[in-house]
């Protein structure tokens, strides 16, 4: 399965989200390759930090790949591993188009803030243009960042149900300081000792609705 994480707005948590996914899935014994394809090469530096908490002994393997290239590359990488994890940055990049060509599911989290939620049309704009050089992309929605108080995070829901382009998962992650401290020691938040179980919870279960979105389609998770 090839996944990418996308947006047009830098701050939504993008690699957070693809470095958590990748631990996540290696931790299920499957065979990751993380792809850098973000100029700040934020995934970079988690893998750079994880490599040292763990010795030297990753469980995925991490490439930087940008550019035009970036799905002529993929292609010749999928057979090779189970999941391949596309970090793109917060920008419409020639990346992250070349990336969405050859994905099965592209995740656009959204903060539950007004500048981000306006970057909303730009997405749909995007997809509208990539869609029809693959037209079985998955491309899901949900919170990242949620903050308890207030009616942000409903408000946010709503305009993202209303997207015709985008599955929305009800599936919220919470602003959490669990997901920095655990990105500081390159782990994913899975991993937190003492754990945060309601971060550990959430992340799951987002995972468990793109899960489920796939099967919807009848791809194969």
């Amino acid at each position: 399965m090839i996944y990418t994480i996308g947006g047009i707005k830098g701050g939504s948590g993008k690699t957070t989200i693809a470095t958590n996914l990748a631990v996540l899935l290696a931790s299920k014994k499957r065979d990751i390759l993380l792809v850098d394809a973000d100029d700040q090469e934020s995934a970079t530096d988690f893998t750079a930090f994880r490599n040292q908490t763990l010795d030297g002994i990753l469980d995925y393997t991490a490439v930087k790949i940008t550019g035009s290239d970036l799905n002529g590359q993929i292609r010749r990488l999928a057979d090779k591993y189970d999941d391949i994890i596309i970090d793109v940055g917060g920008r419409d990049t020639v990346s992250q188009r070349s990336a969405l060509t050859v994905s099965h599911v592209a995740l656009f989290p959204f903060a539950a803030r007004s500048f981000d939620i306006w970057t909303l049309n730009k997405v749909n704009a995007l997809l509208n243009e990539v869609l029809p050089f693959n037209p079985t992309l998955l491309s899901v929605t949900f919170i990242n960042k949620a903050d308890s108080r207030g009616n942000y995070k409903d408000d946010a829901a709503e305009l993202l149900k209303s997207s015709d382009k985008l599955v929305f998962l009800n599936t919220p992650l919470g602003n959490r300081i669990a997901f920095a401290n655990a990105a500081a020691e390159g782990l994913g938040v899975i991993e937190l000792k003492p754990a945060d179980e309601k971060a550990v919870l959430e992340f799951k279960e987002l995972v468990k609705g793109i899960e489920k979105s796939l099967k919807s389609r009848k791809l194969k998770v």
